[in-house]
């Protein structure tokens, strides 16, 4: 829902779900594996703008810096636009190196319930308040130089990927022929 919302209000070419080997913000133990997480990624993600990858798996570090840093080194003339959810504008300070994600892409922001009255008034969104771009002009966001963001509202979900991926887990896969469950495929890593 919130990848829709985005390319269709930001008028993006493509969505690309980083399907991360852990957040440094997270124990181990909390989540589950790259290629469950993968897999369940591309089941849900059924429209074609929207690329689910695990490239930063292959990366030497974890955070969001190193990745976006990667990918504007590899792809120079593409214009990336950094997608997060208000929760995690609200506690963004405790990102490393947060500050050059602003410095680096333009940021979309997607409203979650009860997060919108913590991520405005955030650190981030106080540091960057000159650079906010009203939701009206969000359409252009890709196309402005860094720092620049904008926050968006549109429906909201209390549906976490956490509970996705519970409710997955828990719906029988039908078999080759519709029958009993068949095995489960997971995709190679390449």
């Amino acid at each position: 829902m919130i990848s829709e919302l985005v390319l269709r209000r930001l008028g993006l070419a493509k969505v690309w779900w980083i399907v991360s080997p852990g957040n440094p913000l997270k124990r181990r133990a909390d989540t589950a594996p790259l290629d469950e997480r993968l897999a369940l990624c591309r089941d849900i993600a059924k429209n074609p703008h929207i690329v689910v990858t695990d490239f930063e798996a292959d990366l030497d570090s974890p955070y969001t810096a190193s990745t976006l840093a990667f990918l504007k080194a590899r792809t120079p003339l593409v214009r990336y636009v950094w997608i997060m959810g208000a929760d995690n504008l609200a506690s963004i300070e405790r990102w490393r190196r947060w500050r050059e994600i602003f410095a680096m892409v333009p940021v979309a922001v997607v409203d979650r319930p009860g997060w919108r009255l913590r991520a405005l008034a955030s650190k981030a969104a106080r540091t960057f308040a000159g650079s906010r771009v009203p939701e009206a002009e969000a359409r252009g966001l890709a196309n402005r130089p860094p720092p620049a963001w904008t926050f968006l509202t549109g429906p909201l979900s209390r549906i976490s990927s956490t509970a996705l991926r519970g409710a997955k887990r828990q719906t029988p896969s039908p078999g080759p022929r519709g029958g009993a469950p068949g095995p489960r495929r997971v995709p190679e890593r390449r």
